[in-house]
């Protein structure tokens, strides 16, 4: 892409990268493989897969995602040290189409963390730069906290990166701070101002510490910036980053002020968001745009009588067009698995025979309990744990309760493959019930969030839980969903201490190793 491609706007998904540094939305290997692939199928420009030099474990993900990878440019983050460089460069060798990524914070406040001169940095920046182009021809360079940085002092950083051989300049506002007008207007002064400028692509990077990521982001294009960062449902550190599903629907509606286009598949914004909701543990807000459960919803009488008579009255895109099918499922207890398949093709899920298999047992299961079946609880049996080969399984659940005194939970587990039983009180039957689990199966886990939505309404609607614990460092999100609440809580609890046992047994070095949570 040269900056002549004046309509197109490069979508670079930083998801499993920037998303991944929110505490607590650490995936797992596997996970990072399957969202990876998703983003590729979806259209994503370029995926920035991780920073291969924090843990053998980013390293691993970032080269077979590289391997893996069938249209998206892989790129990974690297600090503007040489042994960072080598090893981004080393991760992302085998891909189709690599690329380096390398920062270093520019405002005064960033320089001070290394004790760095505007000279000495200058001078670092050149070293760093050169050394990432003579590896590879593709290279990102972005002076982070660039939005608090002195202008004179920016213009002079982004010269000499791009002579350095940067291919991409990215802007990141680091910390959220600046608003759309200025943003526009870094960017514009930025092509206008330094020698070469025509000669890159410009990119933005905008954090939504004031709710104005996307605005951000949308201004800087028409400022000039041909590349957006973004992440799904706009996962990030501290409030997120700009939402990926914003940007691309905003520049589709809004075609009419913002004549630019990109190479999203939007049909599978839906999907891919329910899938990084799960495997980061952070579901997503009702009313969260484009995406939320309610941004198709209608309630009030006026609104529900105009969506009768003309959809455009209150819509202002179709839920289809992001993924979303709007209807109730037409399936009970006694459809097969062909009418299952059909139904899930319907909702943009692909699944291979033997998930199939499991979905359909546990549809049947919920069939038999519930009397309608919506979409949603289809969607919502896809993305729920299955046991496998766990190291702990849930095998029965009872809980009492009553109003003068605390709830009693009579827990059946195999641990390792042997049966074990726990009888516990606590404060309702949620806390029983975590107690028992303690009971059997001993840990120093710190739980940091428990939360818990329906997915459909009613009193037999299902119960999706998110449990969070914390060991040692180590952070492990587990999610189940049931029609029973404590069923689905117990599940979630046992999903999340599973996930901390496969890390136990590892080197340790999938854990975070270095602090690079305030990076771009």
């Amino acid at each position: 892409m040269t900056q002549t491609d004046k309509d197109r706007v490069v979508i670079f998904d930083t998801t499993l990268r920037d998303g991944e540094q929110s505490p607590g939305a650490t995936m797992t290997h596997d996970e990072k493989l399957e969202i990876a692939e998703l983003l590729d199928d979806m259209g994503v420009d370029i995926i920035e897969a991780g920073f291969p030099i924090a843990s053998e474990g980013d390293f691993r993900a970032v080269s077979e995602i590289a391997q893996r990878s069938k249209n998206a440019v892989i790129c990974g983050l690297a600090r503007a040290q040489l042994p960072d460089i080598d090893r981004c460069w080393e991760a992302v060798r085998n891909a189709a189409k690599p690329r380096i990524h390398t920062f270093i914070g520019t405002s005064p406040l960033h320089r001070a963390i290394p004790n760095l001169t505007q000279d000495e940095m200058a001078e670092r920046i050149e070293q760093t730069v050169t050394h990432a182009r003579n590896l590879c021809d593709n290279v990102q360079w972005s002076p982070m906290d660039a939005t608090r940085t002195e202008w004179d002092y920016l213009c002079r950083v982004v010269e000499i990166a791009i002579k350095a051989g940067a291919t991409t300049i990215n802007i990141p506002d680091t910390v959220g701070y600046t608003a759309p007008v200025e943003s526009a207007d870094l960017i514009r002064r930025l092509i206008e101002t330094v020698p070469g400028a025509d000669d890159v692509v410009f990119a933005t990077h905008c954090h939504n510490d004031l709710g104005m990521a996307t605005a951000n982001a949308l201004a800087a294009v028409q400022g000039g910036a041909r590349q957006i960062e973004c992440t799904i449902n706009g996962l990030g550190e501290r409030a997120g980053n700009t939402a990926l599903e914003e940007v691309v629907m905003a520049l589709k509606v809004r075609g009419d002020i913002m004549p630019y286009t990109t190479g999203i598949d939007t049909k599978k914004i839906m999907h891919i968001s329910r899938r990084v909701a799960t495997v980061s543990g952070f579901p997503v807000q009702f009313n969260k745009a484009i995406v939320g459960k309610n941004a198709f919803a209608h309630e009030s009488g006026i609104h529900q009588d105009g969506m009768l008579k003309n959809a455009e009255t209150f819509e202002i895109m179709r839920p289809e067009d992001v993924g979303i099918a709007g209807t109730s499922l037409p399936l009970g207890k006694h459809s097969g698995r062909a009418a299952l398949r059909a139904k899930l093709k319907e909702l943009g899920v692909d699944v291979g025979d033997n998930q199939l298999k499991d979905i359909f047992v546990r549809f049947k299961d919920l069939a038999d309990r519930k009397k309608e079946v919506f979409d949603d609880d289809i969607l919502a049996l896809v993305t729920a744990t299955t046991e496998g080969d766990d190291a702990l399984q849930l095998v029965n659940l009872k809980v009492v309760c009553g109003t003068g005194g605390p709830a009693e939970a009579t827990l059946e587990m195999e641990i390792h493959g042997e049966d074990m039983s726990a009888v516990s009180e606590g404060d309702g039957p949620v806390d029983a019930t975590f107690k028992a689990i303690r009971m059997l199966h001993p840990n120093k886990a710190r739980l940091q969030l428990y939360q818990v939505h329906a997915v459909t309404e009613g009193t037999d609607a299902q119960a999706t839980v998110s449990v969070r614990l914390e060991e040692d460092g180590m952070i492990a999100t587990g999610q189940s969903a049931d029609t029973d609440t404590v069923v689905a809580s117990a599940k979630a609890y046992i999903h999340a201490l599973n996930r901390l046992i496969v890390r136990r047994g590892k080197t340790g070095k999938d854990v975070k190793e270095i602090s690079y949570r305030d990076v771009t």
